[in-house]
């Protein structure tokens, strides 16, 4: 039966017909405690497991108002029925003001309605009491979860402080030309890597990377991928190990390193060597977008190239290019962040509105980085939908 296992408390003043109703609920398969005093129940002291609550409207000393204002202050889930020996229309209207779920006349003359009324009750009792127990194990966990969060956005906060420091010095002057970067992460920690430096009295090594992804295991990618020119920068100088001045060859590293870490991660580049000799430069462009751009006071243009992302194929071949400076020039690398700051569009159309706004009209000289981070609004965007990084590098007359 509904009713199997539904414990009742009846408060009733007077002994007699206290024991008449219980009788005649428990032949209807309740469970029945009587209380003939209020003390208990105005204590706060009720069983657990009362489902309903039978109350006599005219028990003395007591406010049922105050006892409901105390089982909401308790988070006591009881639903309760009045008993009364008068069916005043101001008694019924202030009984289910003050939360009783039904009103019954003494003596009863329906006991089939009364019966009911306390399975719908217990019925209540129960799910209000298991909303109750589902929200407070959901506010348990919101806290546990906030308090994670906190933890985590401590770790990502060290984590992004280590990855600037992993940055090189903005501007860096190598020979004539001059060297600055931008870094703009969409969270904490950011994918995109780039870095620059001199090899020996001859070379400038220059790198801008995406890596797919975001957050923590993006930026283990670009750890690696510091480390791995920290090596061959260390191989060229005491090993003579020409690898670090050779693009295409570096890229092919970079590729087995990723495939090795075993971490479904790939990443596009940019990977160029200017000899400050003659003002030449070698590049490899690993499936990165947009191109490199190269602006001068005669216009702006992408240079050339492509190839397959590292990290994806194990016999990925990567191509070497090579290119005389002018004499005057920036040369701008971004991640492809920049390209969805751009109006909406197909990606050759937000190639052309890119390289539109690299390419001023009337300028008699290659654009400067701060100009160019003005030109593109990212000196006023806040948060990103992309990760973005900007590399920079110019030569004066």
């Amino acid at each position: 039966m509904a009713k199997r296992g539904v414990k009742i408390l009846l408060l009733e003043q007077d002994a007699e017909t206290a024991n008449a109703l219980a009788d005649r609920l428990a032949d209807g398969g309740f469970h029945v405690e009587i209380a003939l005093e209020v003390d208990p129940f105005l204590d706060g002291d009720i069983d657990d497991d009362v489902d309903v609550v039978l109350c006599d409207m005219d028990m003395p000393g007591i406010s049922w108002e105050a006892v409901f204002k105390m089982l909401l202050e308790q988070h006591i889930e009881i639903a309760a029925i009045m008993l009364a020996a008068r069916s005043e229309t101001v008694d019924v209207l202030t009984a289910l003001r003050l939360g009783f779920s039904d009103f019954f006349l003494k003596p009863i003359d329906d006991w089939d309605a009364l019966l009911a009324s306390c399975e719908r009750c217990a019925r209540q009792s129960r799910m209000r009491r298991e909303n109750t127990a589902y929200r407070l194990k959901l506010e348990a966990t919101n806290r546990k979860l906030r308090g994670t969060v906190q933890v985590l956005e401590k770790d990502q906060q060290a984590g992004r402080h280590v990855q600037l420091r992993m940055l090189p010095e903005s501007p860096t002057e190598m020979g004539d030309y001059t060297f600055s970067h931008a870094v703009i992460p969409s969270l904490y920690l950011s994918g995109d890597y780039t870095d620059y430096f001199r090899v020996g009295d001859d070379y400038a090594v220059f790198v801008i990377a995406d890596v797919s992804g975001h957050g923590s295991s993006s930026a283990f990618v670009t750890v690696l991928l510091k480390n791995l020119f920290a090596r061959k920068r260390s191989d060229y100088s005491h090993r003579d190990d020409p690898t670090i001045t050779r693009p295409a060859a570096m890229l092919g590293g970079a590729n087995r390193e990723l495939l090795e870490l075993g971490v479904e991660k790939f990443s596009t580049a940019i990977l160029g060597v200017i000899d400050m000799r003659d003002n030449t430069m070698r590049y490899s462009i690993a499936g990165h977008l947009p191109l490199p751009v190269l602006m001068t006071g005669g216009g702006s243009r992408y240079l050339e190239g492509g190839g397959v992302a590292v990290g994806i194929m194990e016999d990925a071949e990567f191509e070497e290019r090579q290119v005389e400076l002018p004499e005057a020039f920036t040369l701008a690398l971004f991640t492809d962040g920049i390209l969805e700051m751009l109006p909406s569009g197909d990606l050759l159309e937000k190639e052309q509105r890119f390289l539109e706004i690299l390419s001023p009209q009337g300028a008699s000289s290659a654009p400067e980085p701060e100009q160019i981070v003005q030109q593109l609004g990212l000196h006023q965007k806040r948060e990103m939908p992309d990760d973005i990084a900007a590399l920079f590098i110019g030569r004066g007359e």
